[in-house]
């Protein structure tokens, strides 16, 4: 793709340089206009901009939901069990048992067994962390996969990978390409939100940005830490001027941006900003009504729990339902599974955190018949070390960064259920059978809502770009 939106005999930009409306005037008739004035719209021309566009082909998926674990959680402690780290707690890891390992980290750390239990729970028998009973609920509804590996150890590196495909260049999130190849179905909302409580997390709005692809495709942040919505996003209402008024005053904006713009055709950042200001004034309709927890059932809000991460996944289910496309979930705006220390605390007050709002939130899909067309993935940028991290005097025993091997999961959409894909070594360090890379995981993302990672591309500096840059390979065995 795609650059089909090239293709348009009339493109937006020129719209506006030629005619005479405002662009006020323009984002209040797509408000008013009915769903049949709008099937009228011929689909052989692609609409630009967030207008839903057709996949690639048939997809399992309509849209897309990243609870991001950022600070990278230990899988040895939540859904990849090592037995012979108990046996070897203590003692140095034989080097032939950990493969990839560098010789310090083969000699120098300590085997550091889970502190924690696993069972198998489910259908499917599939072995999760006492720490997490509430998911253990829901397991056989995940494909979980052992294998994955990445390619950067530092956190800032590994989110960016995570998020774009690009560990340090400046380059499109997952979530602008899946809106510039989708649209969106609600042209009141963002196409894509990410929902963080209390703060931006680490490289801030890098990790949605829309880079060189139209500013229509970056994310929309919102702090969720806010019960009120008018904190959650400030100044979603007017209450000094009727919408009469700021209708007129849309007006008047739109005149001035048309002149302003006329010398500036080709400024494709002061079209994101006109784009804004439209986003603006079109969400005042929408977003009051659904970031109002207060219209669920104290049923469905007690199944979430009253914390920020219960809070922001029943949010989330609430934009998906109306038709946002992606939406990021962040643990938090540090790094909640970053435990260098202090293992034997940390890892159950980040399980706690997760466990029964997101087992809630897949429930909750499940039975209003969402999460057959919705892709869930739960993860972080890397894993953790089977080895303990030496200490700080002052600290207990804790895991180091290991991209070489950790776990994610995945649900609905076209994956298959109560399914383990791959497995690390031994110890827990490499990924040693069925390896999955981000840009394969990536790959695979995109197949499930309709789009061949190869044919999504954006032309930019004299080559077509795509978010799996030259690499990527779809896990087939994952899918239904």
């Amino acid at each position: 793709m795609m650059n089909e939106l090239d293709k348009v005999p009339l493109s937006r930009r020129e719209m506006l340089r030629r005619c005479g409306v405002g662009i006020g005037a323009i984002g209040l008739a797509q408000l008013l206009r009915d769903d049949a004035a709008r099937a009228a719209v011929p689909d052989a021309v692609p609409a630009p901009g967030l207008m839903p566009r057709s996949p690639h082909f048939a997809p399992k998926a309509k849209r897309i939901v990243h609870l991001f674990a950022n600070g990278g959680p230990s899988q040895i402690d939540t859904f990849d069990p090592k037995p012979l780290l108990k046996k070897l707690h203590g003692k140095p890891i034989p080097r032939e048992l950990i493969p990839g390992a560098s010789d310090a980290q083969a000699s120098n750390s300590p085997a550091f067994a889970s502190l924690w239990n696993f069972r198998k729970y489910g259908q499917s028998g599939i072995d999760v962390c006492e720490l997490l009973p509430q998911m253990a609920g829901v397991v056989d509804d995940l494909c979980v996969v052992r294998s994955m590996h990445a390619d950067d150890i530092s956190h800032d590196g590994g989110i960016m990978f995570m998020n774009t495909g690009a560990a340090r260049l400046s380059r499109p999130s997952l979530g602008s390409w899946v809106t510039y190849g989708l649209g969106s179905e609600n042209r009141n909302l963002p196409g894509f939100v990410a929902l963080c409580p209390d703060g931006y997390p680490l490289n801030e709005t890098q990790n949605w940005q829309s880079a060189f692809l139209p500013g229509v495709y970056q994310g929309t942040y919102v702090n969720s830490k806010h019960e009120d919505v008018h904190k959650l996003i400030e100044n979603i209402r007017n209450t000094r001027v009727s919408s009469k008024e700021q209708s007129a005053q849309m007006e008047l904006l739109g005149r001035l941006n048309r002149i302003h713009q006329e010398p500036r055709a080709d400024e494709s950042r002061l079209e994101s900003r006109i784009q804004s200001f439209e986003q603006a004034f079109r969400m005042q309709m929408e977003a009051t009504e659904v970031f109002d927890l207060t219209r669920e059932t104290q049923r469905v809000r007690d199944s979430y729990g009253a914390t920020p991460q219960g809070r922001q996944l029943l949010m989330a289910r609430r934009l998906l339902e109306r038709g946002v496309r992606v939406v990021q979930v962040w643990a938090g705006p540090g790094f909640p599974w970053d435990h260098h220390g202090e293992l034997d605390e940390r890892i159950p007050a980040a399980c706690a955190g997760m466990d029964r709002p997101v087992a809630a939130f897949i429930r909750d899909l499940k039975q209003r018949g969402m999460l057959d067309d919705t892709l869930v993935l739960w993860g972080g940028e890397f894993g953790r070390t089977p080895t303990s991290e030496l200490p700080h005097p002052t600290t207990r025993p804790g895991r180091d960064h290991n991209r070489h091997g950790f776990t994610v999961w995945l649900a609905g959409g076209g994956v298959k259920a109560g399914h383990i894909h791959g497995a690390t070594d031994e110890a827990g360090f490499a990924a040693v059978k069925d390896k999955v890379h981000v840009h394969d995981l990536h790959a695979t993302l995109l197949h499930l809502l309709g789009l061949n990672h190869e044919k999504l591309t954006y032309r930019y500096a004299g080559r077509d770009f795509r978010l799996t840059d030259v690499a990527g390979n779809v896990v087939k065995a994952i899918l239904k």
